[in-house]
């Protein structure tokens, strides 16, 4: 049963979008959650994130393909994502050979080499919002920026200062914005609590995003979906996706998405290796099986045959 599509009228306009720009906030809302209020965020980030970890691998559980950068771009330009999300650099080199690929722009990353045993985790931002304008006004396709913040570590406070002054400016120019927030530093015990993620949510809200990105919460003898309901009502009206974290089996990925939305409230997921390290073929009928799953309340067993190729889903 498909989800009921939204009108511009139902769409919550923040009151730090100006009345000129009342209407690209409302069509940026509309085109990057296919007019559902949710929405699946294909994950390109993890170049600087995660290095060259997630995209070469010499056992073959990683496709060949996924060596080449531009592998995203072919996903993304052949999927109904409702945007890959990307460093600006990327964007700029790629993103005008695939001008119907929605963007994201991811304002601030870190890689993994650091660990939090030896310093918390800081990811200062990158670019400015306007510096992201004149990307767009360049001819790209930019719906929304990204920022992540570490909640806990102890330099929370600048990455805090600076997620309220991107949404802020965002708004300004009609942008969505999305902040990935993980809790994380020597002051957190556990970065999968759900009552901490919960927290999480609370404060993207407080900042005013439109989306934010949490960890799936885990608690031994307890339902993820069930603990993690707790973060959608912190969330108020910004509306909460999951990470897709490490590469998962492709139905048990889509039964806890499933799970996700159905049961815990989620507004959908980003998602990344479980995309890109599979061949462009694979890539794109799983990005159909999530986006049918996300948009449209498919059941499992049917997102499932979208992904093994036996049947097709557009939105």
């Amino acid at each position: 049963m498909a989800f009921q599509k939204l009108s511009p009228r139902d769409v919550l306009v923040p009151a730090d979008v100006p009345k000129d720009k009342h209407k690209e906030y409302v069509n940026n809302f509309l085109v990057l959650t296919k007019n559902t209020g949710r929405i699946m965020l294909f994950a390109g980030d993890q170049k600087i994130e995660h290095l060259n970890d997630d995209f070469y691998d010499n056992g073959g559980k990683i496709s060949a393909e996924d060596a080449s950068p531009e592998h995203l771009f072919k996903i993304a330009d052949r999927s109904p994502v409702s945007c890959l999300a990307v460093q600006a650099g990327y964007a700029a080199r790629y993103a005008p050979s695939y001008p119907n690929v929605p963007l994201l722009i991811k304002l601030n990353s870190k890689s993994h080499l650091l660990k939090t045993e030896q310093r918390d985790p800081l990811s200062q931002r990158l670019l400015s919002v306007a510096e992201v304008i004149s990307l767009k006004n360049n001819g790209l396709n930019i719906l929304a920026v990204g920022y992540t913040i570490y909640l806990g570590s102890e330099f929370e406070s600048q990455m805090l200062s600076e997620a309220s002054q991107i949404i802020f400016n965002a708004h300004q120019y009609g942008l969505l914005t999305v902040l990935w927030i993980y809790p994380r530093g020597k002051a957190v015990a556990d970065e999968k609590d759900a009552h901490l993620i919960a927290g999480a949510c609370g404060v993207a809200c407080a900042l005013g995003s439109d989306f934010v990105k949490v960890n799936y919460p885990k608690k031994e003898g307890a339902k993820s979906e069930d603990i993690f309901k707790e973060a959608t009502l912190a969330a108020g009206r910004t509306g909460v996706i999951c990470a897709g974290g490490s590469s998962t089996e492709p139905k048990e990925f889509l039964d806890r998405l499933s799970k996700q939305i159905t049961v815990a409230g989620a507004a959908g997921n980003a998602t990344g290796r479980n995309i890109h390290q599979k061949p462009l073929t694979e890539a794109i009928n799983f990005c159909k099986a999530i986006a049918s799953v996300t948009f449209a309340d498919t059941d499992v067993e049917t997102a499932y045959q979208i992904y093994s190729g036996d049947r097709d889903f557009n939105i």
